[in-house]
C-alpha cells in the first residue's frame, strides 16, 4: 500500500467524522427547533468559517510539511469536539431548544469549528497528489480522491441519521472523538517524502524562513495564468447558488420522511460520488478537464431545477444522485486544472485561495435565503398567496413547495451562467494554457 493510499484511508476516516457531525447538527437542530432560519444560519456559520479561514490554511499547507498539518488539524478537531460534549453534557438537550439561546449557539459554533480544523486536508491532499502521483495520472489520483469524499458521504449520511435518532448529539461527537483520535494514531505512522516546506517558501517568495500569509504574492500567480481568475469565478458563482441547497436541502427532504429514512436515503443516492470516482479513476477527465467541467456543471443545474417540480420522493432521489455525481468530477477537473498551470510551491495558497474566494458567496446566499424562504417564499407558496394561486394547481402548495421554488429557481439560474461561461473567451484562454503546457 503506497503512501499515497493510506493518506486517502487516512483522510477518509477524517471525512467520515467531520461529515458525521456536520450531518447530525443539522438533522438534530432541525428536530429540536423545526426552524428553517436555524439551519440556514448554520450553513451560513459553516461557509463564513470555510471562506474566512481557507486562505490562512492553505498558507499553513505551503509553509509546513502537510503530514504534520494534518495532524494538527485532527488535533486541533479533538479539541473543539470534546469542548462542546462537555458543554453539551453540562446543559442538557433540552436547554438548546430556543433558537435565541446563546447557549445553543456557542455549541453549534465549537462544533463547527472543529469541522472547519478538518478542511485543511482539502487543501493538503491535492498538493501531495501533485507529489506523490505521476503527472499523467493526477486526474485518475484526483478521481479516487473525490471516491473517497463520496465514501464518507455514503457512510456518514446513514451514521448521522441512527446516531441522532438513538443518542442524540452526545453520540455523535463521542463517536467523533474515537475516530478522530484514530485517524491521528494512523498518521503518525504513515511516511511521506515531501519537498522542504523552507526551501520551496524561500525560492518562491524570494524571502529564505519567512512564514507570511502572501495575498499579493498568490494573486500574482493566479493573475498570471490566463483565465485562471475566471475559473475561481465561475466556482464562486456555483458556490453562491449552492448555498441554497446547504440550507434547505435537510428541511425539505425531513418534510417528507423521517430523519432516520432520510439519512438512508443519501447514503444511497450518495453512492453517486463513489460512482464518478471510480469513472474518473479509469478513465480519466480527457484532454480538456474545462470542457468536462462545463459539462457536467449543465447537467447538475438542469438537475437542480428539476428534482423538487413534484414532492416525490424518487425524484428527490434521482436529483440528489445526479448532484453528487457531478461534484466529485468537477472537483477532480478543477484540481487537476490548478495542478497543471500552478507551480507546486505555491499550490497551499492558491488552492486556499480559490476555496476561500469561491466559498465567499455561499454565506451570503446561506444566511440569506433561510430568512427569505421562512418570511417571503413560502407564504407566496401557502394558501392566500400569489405564488400558490398561480402556480399551485400543479406546483403544489404550502411551506415544503416554497422551499421547492427555491430549487427550481436557483436551478435556472445555473443552467444561464454556466451557457455564458462555456461560451466566455476566458473559458478558451485558459483551456489553450492547458493544452500548452501539457503539450510541453
Amino acid at each position: 500500500m503506497t503512501p499515497f493510499h493510506h493518506l486517502l484511508t487516512n483522510n477518509l476516516v477524517a471525512n467520515v467524522t467531520n461529515f458525521t457531525v456536520w450531518f447530525a447538527v443539522t438533522f438534530w437542530i432541525w428536530l429540536e427547533t423545526r426552524s428553517v432560519f436555524a439551519t440556514g444560519m448554520i450553513a451560513g456559520m459553516y461557509l463564513v468559517l470555510t471562506a474566512g479561514l481557507a486562505f490562512w490554511l492553505g498558507s499553513l499547507v505551503d509553509h509546513h510539511r502537510k503530514k504534520r498539518v494534518m495532524m494538527a488539524s485532527s488535533a486541533v478537531s479533538m479539541l473543539f469536539y470534546g469542548s462542546a460534549l462537555t458543554v453539551l453534557l453540562a446543559a442538557g438537550e433540552p436547554a438548546m431548544r430556543d433558537v435565541a439561546s446563546p447557549l445553543l449557539w456557542g455549541f453549534v459554533g465549537l462544533v463547527m469549528l472543529g469541522v472547519i480544523a478538518g478542511n485543511i486536508r482539502s487543501i493538503a491532499l491535492p498538493t501531495l497528489v501533485t507529489v506523490l502521483v505521476p503527472e499523467d495520472r493526477r486526474d485518475r489520483a484526483n478521481g479516487l480522491v473525490g471516491m473517497v469524499t463520496g465514501i464518507g458521504f455514503l457512510t456518514t449520511s446513514v451514521i448521522s441519521g441512527f446516531l441522532v435518532a438513538g443518542g442524540g448529539m452526545e453520540g455523535t461527537l463521542a463517536f467523533a472523538l474515537i475516530l478522530t483520535a484514530a485517524a491521528f494514531m494512523h498518521l503518525r505512522f504513515v511516511g511521506v517524502d515531501e519537498p522542504d516546506p523552507r526551501a520551496a517558501s524561500a525560492e518562491a517568495d524570494g524571502t529564505p524562513g519567512r512564514r507570511r500569509v502572501d495575498l499579493r504574492g498568490t494573486l500574482k500567480v493566479v493573475g498570471a495564468v490566463p483565465g485562471l481568475f475566471a475559473l475561481i469565478l465561475f466556482a464562486t458563482f456555483n458556490n453562491f447558488l449552492g448555498g441554497v441547497f446547504m440550507a434547505l436541502l435537510d428541511a425539505y427532504a425531513l418534510s417528507m420522511m423521517a430523519v432516520q429514512h432520510w439519512g438512508l436515503l443519501l447514503g444511497c443516492v450518495s453512492s453517486g460520488f463513489i460512482l464518478a470516482g471510480l469513472v474518473v479513476s479509469r478513465t480519466g477527465l480527457g484532454k480538456s478537464p474545462l470542457r468536462t467541467l462545463m459539462l457536467v456543471n449543465l447537467l447538475a443545474w438542469t438537475a437542480g431545477a428539476l428534482f423538487t417540480v413534484q414532492p416525490w420522493i424518487w425524484l428527490l432521489a434521482i436529483g440528489c444522485f445526479v448532484w453528487f455525481f457531478i461534484t466529485p468530477v468537477a472537483e477532480a477537473a478543477e484540481h487537476t486544472t490548478l495542478q497543471k498551470v500552478v507551480p507546486y510551491e505555491r499550490q497551499g495558497r492558491v488552492f486556499g485561495f480559490a476555496q476561500s474566494v469561491e466559498q465567499a458567496a455561499s454565506p451570503l446566499t446561506a444566511f440569506l435565503i433561510g430568512p427569505l424562504t421562512q418570511f417571503l417564499v413560502i407564504p407566496f407558496m401557502s394558501d392566500g398567496g400569489a405564488g400558490a394561486a398561480a402556480i399551485g394547481d400543479w406546483f403544489g402548495t404550502g411551506p415544503a413547495r416554497g422551499i421547492a421554488l427555491v430549487f427550481t429557481v436557483a436551478g435556472l439560474v445555473g443552467i444561464v451562467a454556466t451557457t455564458i461561461a462555456f461560451n466566455s473567451p476566458q473559458y478558451r484562454r485558459l483551456s489553450r494554457v492547458y493544452a500548452e503546457s501539457a503539450a510541453s
